[in-house]
């Protein structure tokens, strides 16, 4: 079992920028492909980006593409999203998820084995 908890979700201006945190605890997690998905209120849940075990591969969906940037930090089994130049679009439920068998480009949330409670992030114009 992983127990996810995602924290450092809030309300922020278009164009400023955040980082969410998922603190990730359980055996081997730190082996785990991870992940971060969105939510919005009507909306079926979304894949943001993901990142291998050691970091050296992500992958991204194209709308946050240079805006968005996935990390982790092993040693405090903790990984990050660094999110940019914030759109109004961009608010939703942010969600992580862990994996022992996905790969960097699984995007369907069905695959994804543990899932966070999510925190809110919400972009005003």
């Amino acid at each position: 079992q992983v127990q996810l908890v995602e924290s450092g979700g809030g309300l922020v201006q278009a164009g400023d920028s955040l980082r969410l945190s998922c603190a990730a605890s359980g055996r081997t997690s730190s082996m785990y492909i991870m992940g971060w998905f969105r939510q919005a209120p009507g909306k079926e849940r979304e894949f943001v980006a993901s990142i291998n075990w050691s970091g050296g591969s992500t992958y991204y969906l194209d709308s946050v593409k240079g805006r968005f940037t996935i990390s982790r930090d092993n040693a405090k089994n903790t990984m990050y999203l660094h999110m940019t130049s914030l759109k109004p679009e961009d608010t939703a439920v942010y969600l992580c998820a862990a994996d022992p068998s996905a790969l960097v480009r699984t995007t369907l949330p069905r695959r994804w084995s543990y899932w966070g409670q999510g925190t809110q992030v919400t972009v005003s114009s």
